[in-house]
């Protein structure tokens, strides 16, 4: 059975970073946006990192240029705004592609697992949100106008 820490992808410095180093730990997988109406969920995001991060929890930040436009900048410019905009500390990696041909097989992975309202596999627009336990499963899926604060109880649970 496929889980998410079978996969890998570069991290924002564009070191390939295997998703089992991350192994016993519950995720949220977040294709992320500097320029989007839901980019002020930076804080949110961070806010439940720090939160959860010392009991097995990670945010893993994807950002994508497929909604509008909305992520312009080359990793560098993505993570010199994330770090000074919003003190993001939690793992961001290399801009991916979440839906079409082009997609992460990690997000081509999550829309099987837990697909969107009606039914719908693709991705619809930035700050969609995939809830991973700690064996690897995706238990949940949320939409980009669910804010991280409405995640944490979720988040709370999932880790006991």
């Amino acid at each position: 059975m496929t889980t998410a820490y079978d996969f890998s992808a570069c991290d924002i410095d564009g070191n390939e970073q295997p998703l089992s180093k991350y192994k016993g730990e519950a995720l949220l997988i977040v294709n992320v946006a500097s320029k989007c109406g839901f980019t002020p969920q930076y804080t949110g995001l961070e806010a439940l990192h720090k939160e959860y991060h010392d009991k097995g929890f990670e945010v893993l930040g994807f950002p994508c240029d497929q909604f509008g436009h909305q992520e312009p900048g080359d990793e560098a410019e993505i993570k010199n705004f994330c770090s000074l905009t919003y003190d993001v500390t939690f793992p961001m990696f290399a801009k991916v592609e979440v839906n079409g041909s082009g997609a992460h097989p990690l997000y081509d992975w999550l829309k099987k697992e837990k697909s969107g309202m009606l039914g719908i596999g693709a991705i619809k627009w930035n700050f969609t949100k995939f809830l991973v336990d700690r064996d690897g499963n995706v238990v949940k899926r949320y939409a980009p106008t669910d804010k991280p604060e409405a995640i944490a109880k979720d988040v709370a649970r999932l880790l006991g």
